[in-house]
């Protein structure tokens, strides 16, 4: 396993490549690292669930480098989901639209619907279109980290994460931070009207403002109708417990917007001015909280604007998971 910088060219080619070959690279999108394979390769995708621990029922979220991809992949493609494509992609967004027969089970969970994305990340791009250009069609990529904890929104993140489990053909491919730093929102556009299953950077709000739809949030876990990544009750987790409420005791770690103040004993792990900034550094907070060994941590939650619900979204998870 390689760690390569900066996505020179050179390292875009030797990603793409590697990844016709076979091998598993991580590399940068806006949201989070991602752990990529051939989404047609099905020893490649097997990998990824080895690699990550993850359950082999959750499907993966397929990367392509433009929408003009997307009839490879999905089919009976409505109306409101090609104009949420002309409008958010590249960008934070995944659709959930009817799979075509290039999609297979092993990306899948089994379902008939497959996750699609176009990211917004100039290295990812790179990426993508350069394994285009050797045959390639697209990239599973579920967050590169082992499943359940806390996604990586760097490239020495995922090396601690990964680096046990992944072989020297590897990639790591170093995009510097993740500028959105929680992952994508998930749309469910099987039905006839759209419907949020995970909510992210591209919120309700700003679809409504640009395509006039009243968006709904939906989160089917309870009778499996669709399965996407980060709908489980608990997840995104750091070793220390979570709490979204209560006191703190003395040598808690405290996560809060930077007009709090931090509570006498506290461990202050990150200040953020606004929403923006909070999505941006809550991942590497958690992870900052591990390396110090605090077996607590306190955050005081956002308000719901803006990218504020994901990060909301991916507390009341991380705080249900011990």
């Amino acid at each position: 396993m390689r760690i390569i910088s900066r996505g020179t060219s050179e390292g875009v080619k030797n990603a793409a490549a590697s990844l016709i070959g076979g091998n598993l690279v991580a590399f940068p999108t806006e949201t989070v690292y991602g752990l990529g394979a051939d989404a047609t390769n099905q020893n490649a995708v097997a990998r990824i669930y080895q690699v990550k621990s993850r359950p082999l029922g959750h499907p993966l979220i397929v990367h392509i480098s433009s929408p003009n991809n997307l009839d490879n992949w999905a089919r009976d493609i409505p109306e409101y989901a090609l104009n949420l494509a002309r409008n958010f992609w590249p960008g934070p967004m995944t659709l959930i639209l009817p799979r075509t027969s290039l999609v297979k089970d092993f990306v899948t969970g089994g379902q008939d619907n497959v996750g699609i994305r176009v990211p917004a990340h100039p290295i990812a791009i790179k990426i993508l279109k350069e394994f285009e250009s050797l045959g390639g069609l697209g990239v599973a990529a579920p967050s590169a980290n082992r499943f359940g904890k806390v996604s990586p929104t760097t490239a020495i993140a995922v090396s601690e994460d990964l680096s046990d489990f992944l072989s020297p053909n590897d990639l790591i491919l170093d995009g510097g931070p993740c500028i959105v730093g929680v992952e994508s929102t998930i749309i469910d556009c099987t039905h006839v009207s759209p419907a949020i299953l995970r909510p992210g950077a591209v919120t309700a709000d700003m679809i409504n403002h640009q395509l006039g739809i009243a968006m709904e949030y939906s989160n089917e876990e309870g009778d499996v109708k669709i399965k996407a990544s980060g709908l489980l009750r608990t997840h995104y987790s750091p070793k220390a417990t979570v709490f979204l409420s209560g006191d703190t005791q003395p040598g808690d770690g405290f996560i809060a917007i930077s007009s709090i103040n931090t509570p006498e004993g506290a461990i202050r792990l990150a200040s953020p001015k606004n929403n923006l900034e909070f999505a941006q550094l809550l991942y590497e907070s958690l992870r900052l909280a591990d390396k110090k060994g605090l077996k607590r941590v306190l955050i005081i939650q956002p308000d719901n604007g803006g990218v504020g619900a994901a990060i909301n979204d991916r507390l009341e998870k991380a705080a249900q998971s011990k």
